[in-house]
């Protein structure tokens, strides 16, 4: 019998398998964020909740970028907001690198901020008018008792934002929005973070612009490896930047998969009306293609529907089961996941979409 030889390939030197899956540097499990409803001239008592986040399950892997897309109110800023501990978690953890980061506190939070940053989406409202560009970008350094050359340090964060030195002492209204929000980036790296959350980073830009920033933080991401959680109404965007895409409705992830895997076959009747409402440049296409039209407003986040939140606007909504019950998210196939008790059925064409009148949603 010969003697077995060792392996010299990568499986010897621990590497990891091709198809492994890297453990996430963020995972948001059972997140709530509701914030209090109060009444009463006297005595101001909670009456009511508004429940912004309710029941959210993430994972996002260092190195990618995850897009949360979603009508107005469907609670993605306080998904963002909540990630960062700057709104509070009612319940749920957020756990970035094993640290749950809804038990911190006090020093501990604030030193596990300098790993997690945030860009706003006006960037006049979230740079200080009376500081120049140079006390901004350093303010954050400052403020974490960290050591740098001031000269140096704003020099190298305004030519990783395109933008030269001398916009240093210039002030927030002096710039263009363009070079505003390039500014606020620059302040959301000082601190060299893993994680940054943009929240609609280009929705107030024109749409010339808007490539220009997206490109900037595509290639921030290269240099610095950070990881991305991008918030926006705008799909398009999204498609561009982000791996992985879930989309929200009334507090909740209705589905969540590859973003090519989102938009090639969405598999939820909200998701299916979303990008059905995005125009198609070719005007043949356009006028064949099948358009969603949702009836009806978002159902407050206060008094939220029974059952399955989407069904007082949903096309294939089935009486008793969508209105009593309401769907988990489920993998419906490798990668792909969605919160809806009949995808099979509507994608076989055994449930069949209809009109949903203004009766039926005041019914419900």
């Amino acid at each position: 019998m010969s003697t077995p030889t060792a392996s010299t390939g990568p499986a010897a030197a621990g590497a990891p398998e091709p198809d492994a899956v890297p453990e996430p540097l963020l995972s948001v499990r059972g997140l709530k964020v509701h914030f209090p409803i109060t009444g009463g001239l006297v005595l101001n008592r909670t009456v009511g909740h508004v429940k912004a986040v309710d029941g959210v399950d993430l994972d996002v892997a260092a190195g990618t970028t995850l897009g949360v897309v979603g009508e107005s109110g469907c609670g993605k800023s306080s998904l963002g907001r909540a990630i960062l501990r700057l709104a509070p978690v009612t319940e749920g953890q957020v756990l970035f690198d094993g640290t749950d980061l809804a038990t911190l506190s006090g020093e501990r939070l604030r030193r596990a901020r300098q790993d997690l940053q945030m860009v706003f989406q006006d960037p006049m409202a979230s740079l200080n008018p009376r500081q120049n560009v140079e006390s901004l970008l350093t303010e954050p350094l400052r403020a974490h008792g960290l050591a740098y050359d001031k000269g140096g340090t704003v020099r190298e964060l305004l030519d990783r934002v395109g933008l030269p030195s001398s916009a240093a002492h210039k002030y927030p209204h002096e710039f263009s929005g363009g070079q505003r929000q390039r500014i606020g980036i620059a302040r959301a790296i000082a601190l060299r973070p893993r994680l940054i959350v943009a929240d609609e980073p280009v929705s107030a830009l024109d749409v010339s612009i808007q490539a220009q920033v997206i490109n900037l933080l595509e290639e921030l991401q290269q240099q610095l490896g950070l990881t991305y959680v991008v918030i926006a109404h705008d799909l398009a965007v999204v498609r561009h930047m982000a791996e992985e895409v879930a989309v929200m409705y009334l507090g909740g992830i209705v589905e969540r998969a590859g973003s090519d895997q989102v938009y090639a076959q969405p598999r939820h009747p909200y998701t299916k009306a979303l990008l059905s409402a995005i125009p198609v440049p070719d005007p043949v296409v356009e006028a064949t293609r099948e358009r969603i039209l949702l009836q009806g407003d978002l159902p407050s986040p206060a008094d939220p529907p029974s059952g399955c939140r989407f069904h007082t606007r949903c096309p294939f909504r089935q009486p008793t089961r969508c209105d009593t019950e309401r769907p988990e998210l489920r993998v419906v196939e490798t990668g792909h996941q969605v919160a809806c008790h009949w995808t099979e059925q509507i994608e076989a064409g055994t449930i069949r979409a209809h009109e949903v009148t203004p009766d039926e949603v005041v019914a419900s």
